[in-house]
């Protein structure tokens, strides 16, 4: 091929995904262009984990969207350097004097939302509203949610902690994931049925990658979520032993034609 049609076979390609590829060559080194999109990615990416995350405007926009006022709880680690060092701090509530009393309480509900910063509370701040708002839509009034609980230098266990106290018999963590070098906003919920201190990741179920629109869509997200919680209130259980069927609607046939152990 030619260099137009090099061009135009890697630019064909390039549209369907944001991965590096085709970049090109200048040389022994690659393009300027390609360089200083690498930079601009990488700082994106820092900006990301270092951003703190606005509180009180997050808790306003999920108090627009009707799901109550929210509970601002802090993990164990005191700032963000030592959450990076330390992930099994972010992992335990805090043990400031008031943070019992913040804790929220038994709330009489089914599902527990807690919106943690993770490792990007950009993702946070801009998935999370438009996320909870179709999870509202998709689960009530089938479910009765708890107010959300924002909890800031967190990891996903913290959710274990806040689920428990809140009485819950599912929580919904939604947190910032790691950025990479193509997405630095992507969002991620992870379901833990009969939450408790000790849980484990393999009691839990993940749907991530939610950043449209290259990414999942808020809806899809909440409609794979809704059947997760169909499905660990019936098994009454989460994690390794419950698997996601929301797409054998879509595809009956493939569904049936498969082994039972290859539907999931």
């Amino acid at each position: 091929m030619n260099d137009a049609e090099t061009q135009a076979f890697w630019l064909g390609l390039r549209s369907l995904t944001q991965a590096r590829i085709g970049l090109g060559r200048a040389g022994d080194a690659l393009p300027t262009r390609r360089v200083l999109e690498f930079a601009a990615a990488h700082a994106a990416a820092r900006d990301a984990v270092h951003t703190p995350l606005d509180v009180p405007a997050l808790s306003a926009r999920l108090a627009e969207l009707g799901a109550g006022d929210a509970v601002h709880v802090a993990s164990r680690a005191r700032d963000r350097a030592e959450y990076l060092r330390r992930p099994d701090l972010g992992r335990l509530p805090a043990v400031e004097p008031d943070m019992a009393d913040r804790l929220p309480r038994h709330a009489g509900a089914e599902i527990g939302l807690v919106l943690a910063d993770g490792l990007s509370a950009r993702a946070l701040a801009e998935h999370g509203p438009p996320t909870v708002a179709a999870l509202l839509a998709v689960l009530v009034p089938q479910y009765s949610i708890a107010p959300p609980v924002v909890a800031t230098q967190a990891r996903v266990a913290l959710g274990d902690h806040l689920g428990s106290a809140l009485g819950v018999s599912t929580v919904l963590v939604l947190i910032g994931e790691r950025p990479g070098l193509s997405v630095a906003d992507s969002l991620g919920i992870y379901l833990t049925h009969l939450p408790r201190p000790g849980r484990t990741d393999a009691d839990r179920n993940c749907v991530s990658n939610i950043h449209p629109p290259e990414g999942l869509g808020y809806r899809r997200a909440a409609e794979v979520i809704a059947v997760l919680i169909d499905g660990a209130r019936r098994i009454g259980r989460s994690g390794v032993a419950l698997k996601d069927t929301s797409r054998d609607a879509l595809f009956p046939r493939t569904a049936a034609a498969l082994p039972a152990n290859e539907t999931g």
